[in-house]
C-alpha cells in the first residue's frame, strides 16, 4: 500500500498513508475470505425494476424469495442513491438511499438473504451534489475536487465515450470555470490528483462494505486518472489506484470484492486483473456481442476462439470473470474491436435496427462518429422475428446457456430472467435509447405472467429456473474449475468444464437445423436426463456429465 501511495502522490505519501491507516483501523472486521463457487449467480437490477406493492427494495426482496427460492446468491442493485440524471449514474449523495426506493434498512434486509453488489460511481458526481456545491462556494476542504480545463490546452488525445463536449462552463464564487465532464454536463469528473478526493472515496467504499456490499462495481473506472497529452483512459495511476482500493478493502472487509466496469476492447479490459492484485472480477464485455453474433450468423468460430484465448490469462482462485449478456446499458461494439471485422460488426448493427433497436455513437479523434453500443432487449436481439414463441424462447435460452456454461460468475439481467422485450414507450417518453431495456414492472402483473403457461415470460422463467438448479448442484461450474474449449465445427459451441469431482461437456447447436456431432463421449444430459446420442435439434443445448 505504501508503495502505491508513494508512486501516485510522491511527496504527500506519509500524510495519505496515515489517513488511510486510520480508516482501515476504524473499519477492521472479523471476516475471513470465502472463495466463490458454483452457487454464485447474480441478478442485475434497478432497485425499482419491480414495484407496486411496498417500497421497491422490499418488493424486490419479496419477489426473489417467493419466486427464485435459493437459486441465486447475489443481487447487483444498480445505483440506489439520490441522483439528478442518467438513471442513477449522476449521484447526488453516495451515502444515502433514494427515498423513492426505500431505506438502508431495506438494504440490510436484502443483505441477510443475498450477497449485494453496490455501484461505486466514483469517476464523477452530480452537479447537484454537496461536494460540487461546496467546491463552487470555494470551501477550502473541497478546493481542487474537480478538474479545471482551458481553451488553449489541446485535449485531442482524450478518449471520448460519448458524442458530447469534454468540458463545460460552471459558475463558482470565484467566477466562471471550465470543468471536465466526461459523460455529461451534470456529471463532473472527480480530481484524484487531489489526495483528499481519494480519502473521501475510500470512506465511501468502506461504508458500502460495512453496509453489506460483498461486491463493489467501479463504474467507468478506466477514466479516473487524467494526464494532459494522453488518452486519459487506462493510465498507469488508474491501475495503481484500483490496487490501492483493493488492498484497503482486503485489510478491512476481506470478503468484499472489486469488479471493474471498463467497456473497452478485450486486452484493455482484462488488464484490470493486474497481477492478481487489482480487480477481483472483470466484466466480460466481449461476451454479449460475440454471443449475439454467434446466434445470428450460425457460426461459433469467433466466440470459440475468444473463449479459448481466456486460458492465456492466469488467474488465482480469488480472481475470475464476471460474465453477462444483458444489462441496463446497451450491447457494446468496442469490446469486439480486433475480434470481429467491420463487416461482422455491421451485421450486429443491422440486426439491431431491423429488430427495433437503437444505436448510440461515440466521437473519434478525427471528429467523426462510430457506433458505440446497440440498445435493444437481448431477447429481441437474439430471436428471429418470424419464429414461433417456442423457437424464440429456445434460441434466447441458447444464448443464456452460453452465459451459464462459461468459467466465471454469471450475471443475469432481471429482464432476461423474466422474458421481457423491447420497451419502446420508455424511449419515446424520455428520448433515451437505453430505456428500451429498462422497463419498470408491476409486481402483481409480472408475478402472474411468469406462471401463465402461454406467455413468453413463463417459458423463459421456467427454463431459467431449471438451468440454475442444475448448475448450482454441480461443482464443475465453480469459477475455479478448468475450462477447455473444443472445436467441433462452426455449428457447435462446445467446451468442457472439469474439476476433481468430475467433468461436464457443454454443447450447443447454434443453427436452425438438426445436426449430428462427430464426437465420441459417454454421459447423460443433465437437462433432458437422456444419454448423449450425437444429435442436436435446432438451438438445442446439453450439459452432459461424463460417465
Amino acid at each position: 500500500m505504501k508503495k502505491y501511495i508513494k508512486e501516485i502522490y510522491e511527496d504527500n505519501a506519509s500524510y495519505i498513508l496515515n489517513e488511510i491507516q486510520n480508516l482501515i483501523e476504524a473499519h477492521k472486521s472479523n471476516e475471513t475470505n470465502k472463495l466463490l463457487d458454483e452457487t454464485d449467480v447474480m441478478i442485475i437490477t434497478y432497485g425499482d425494476s419491480i414495484r407496486g406493492r411496498n417500497t421497491p427494495l422490499n418488493d424486490l426482496n419479496d419477489f426473489l424469495i417467493e419466486n427464485l427460492s435459493n437459486l441465486v446468491s447475489s443481487i447487483h442493485i444498480l445505483p440506489m442513491f439520490p441522483y439528478s440524471s442518467d438513471d442513477g449514474f449522476s449521484v447526488i449523495d453516495y451515502l444515502k438511499i433514494d427515498e423513492n426506493l426505500g431505506t438502508w434498512n431495506d438494504i440490510n434486509i436484502l443483505s441477510k438473504s443475498y450477497k449485494l453488489m453496490f455501484d461505486a460511481v466514483i469517476n464523477h458526481i452530480s452537479a447537484s451534489s454537496d461536494w460540487f456545491k461546496r467546491y463552487c462556494n470555494d470551501e477550502a476542504e473541497y478546493k481542487d475536487f474537480f478538474i479545471e480545463c482551458f481553451d488553449d490546452v489541446d485535449y485531442k488525445d482524450v478518449v471520448r465515450p460519448r458524442d458530447l463536449p469534454l468540458y463545460y462552463d460552471y459558475e463558482t464564487k470565484s467566477g466562471t470555470k471550465k470543468l471536465w465532464a466526461t459523460f455529461s454536463k451534470d456529471q463532473l469528473d472527480l480530481n484524484y490528483a487531489n489526495p483528499r478526493v481519494l480519502i473521501k472515496v475510500l470512506e465511501v467504499l468502506l461504508d458500502y462494505a460495512k453496509n453489506g456490499a460483498k461486491f463493489i462495481r467501479l463504474d467507468a473506472v478506466g477514466f479516473i486518472w487524467k494526464e494532459i497529452g494522453t488518452s486519459c483512459i487506462h493510465l498507469h495511476k488508474t491501475h495503481l489506484l484500483i490496487k490501492l482500493m483493493r488492498e484497503v478493502l482486503e485489510l478491512s472487509y476481506p470478503n468484499t470484492r472489486l469488479i471493474t466496469e471498463t467497456n473497452v476492447p478485450h486486452k484493455e479490459n482484462i488488464s484490470y486483473f493486474g497481477n492478481d492484485d487489482e480487480a477481483h472480477l472483470v466484466y466480460q464485455f466481449p461476451l454479449p456481442p460475440l454471443t449475439l453474433f454467434t446466434l445470428i450468423s450460425g457460426d461459433t468460430r469467433k466466440l470459440s476462439n475468444w473463449a479459448d484465448s481466456l486460458k492465456e490469462t492466469k488467474l488465482s482462485n480469488n480472481n475470475t470473470y464476471f460474465n453477462f449478456l444483458a444489462s441496463h446499458d446497451g450491447i457494446g461494439v468496442r469490446p469486439v474491436e480486433g475480434i470481429l471485422n467491420k463487416t461482422e460488426q455491421e451485421l450486429l448493427i443491422n440486426n439491431t435496427i431491423a429488430k427495433g433497436g437503437k444505436i448510440n455513437y461515440k466521437k473519434n479523434f478525427d471528429g467523426s462518429t462510430s457506433p458505440y453500443e446497440m440498445n435493444i432487449n437481448y431477447f429481441d436481439a437474439v430471436a428471429d422475428l418470424e419464429a414461433s414463441d417456442e423457437m424464440k424462447v429456445q434460441k434466447f435460452m441458447a444464448s443464456q446457456f452460453i452465459l451459464l456454461s462459461l468459467k466465471g460468475v454469471p450475471g443475469i439481467y432481471i429482464h432476461s430472467l423474466l422474458g421481457s422485450q423491447n420497451y419502446y414507450r420508455g424511449v419515446e417518453e424520455s428520448g433515451i435509447n437505453r430505456r428500451i431495456n429498462r422497463e419498470k414492472l408491476d409486481y402483481h402483473e409480472i408475478s402472474q405472467r411468469i406462471y401463465d403457461d402461454e406467455s413468453i415470460s413463463c417459458k423463459v422463467f421456467s427454463a431459467y429456473k431449471n438451468l440454475l438448479s442444475i448448475r448450482k448442484s454441480n461443482s464443475t461450474f465453480s469459477p475455479s474449475s478448468i475450462q477447455e474449449v473444443l472445436d467441433l465445427g462452426k455449428e457447435v459451441f462446445a467446451l468442457v468444464r472439469r474439476n476433481s469431482s468430475g467433468e461436464i461437456l457443454c454443447l450447443l447447436n447454434v443453427t436452425d437445423k438438426e445436426i449430428k456431432i462427430d464426437f465420441d463421449y459417454q454421459g447423460t444430459d443433465l437437462i433432458t436426463n437422456k444419454e448423449y446420442d450425437k444429435k442436436l435439434k435446432p438451438y438445442q443445448f446439453c450439459w452432459i456429465r461424463k460417465g
